[in-house]
């Protein structure tokens, strides 16, 4: 079976996009409600990983996304890759931008969110800020657009660190929840849409085998 066989394959029976496949990497679009990784149980082993492997078995993650939110993932192909871009991720030398869509009129129009988050060891798998315990934690955001019907904002959301739940912690403690957050909203923020409105839309970083600066795109599907 050749490659164009296999990425289709891949795209219509997991609803796995592959939007690139060079030397290096794949550069694939998770569907909101699939792991990114197994999880502990048997229940919890089909993730976006797993699928991925059964067509390209020497796929290696190098990062994750929540079950809940979609969007840009990369997996390396092979050990050597793999250490180069988990090298530049704790390095914070990849970029990530995400939109979100979040309760309210976002004021001011851009800014930053500074508050170091640690694990809710009581409520697993919650995150919460703590000013004495927590590990520094920095987002970047931006309006894009407002919508008065629904009073809404449209939101671009750059993360500087990598902390679990950091987009959806810190938009919370804005006071402005993502919509669809059934672990940070409340109910009515839970139930006015059917998925957490969270999509990683870009990432640009340097190809592990070309030196290249890359960047790759894929729009919200909201």
């Amino acid at each position: 079976m050749n490659n164009k066989s296999v990425d289709n394959i891949l795209n219509r029976s997991d609803s796995i996009e592959l939007l690139n496949k060079d030397d290096a990497l794949l550069v694939l679009n998770k569907p909101a409600g699939l792991l990114s990784v197994p999880g502990r149980g048997e229940d919890k082993q089909d993730c976006l990983t797993s699928r991925v492997q059964a067509f390209y078995p020497e796929a290696l993650s190098v990062h994750r996304l929540d079950m809940a939110t979609s969007g840009i993932m990369l997996m390396a192909l092979g050990p050597s890759n793999q250490r180069y871009m988990q090298r530049l991720f704790e390095q914070r030398e990849v970029s990530k931008k995400y939109i979100a869509i979040v309760e309210g009129r976002l004021e001011p129009q851009h800014g930053e969110v500074n508050l170091p988050l640690m694990r809710d060891w009581p409520n697993r798998p919650r995150q919460k800020v703590d000013h004495e315990q927590g590990k520094p934690s920095l987002t970047r955001y931006r309006l894009l657009q407002y919508n008065a019907d629904e009073e809404t904002s449209r939101v671009e959301l750059e993360p500087v660190t990598g902390r679990s739940h950091q987009l959806r912690v810190h938009m919370e403690a804005l006071g402005h929840p993502i919509l669809g957050d059934a672990l940070y909203g409340s109910e009515i923020i839970q139930t006015r849409v059917e998925r957490l409105l969270l999509h990683a839309e870009s990432i640009c970083f340097q190809h592990p085998t070309s030196g290249d600066v890359v960047f790759y795109n894929s729009e919200a599907p909201f």
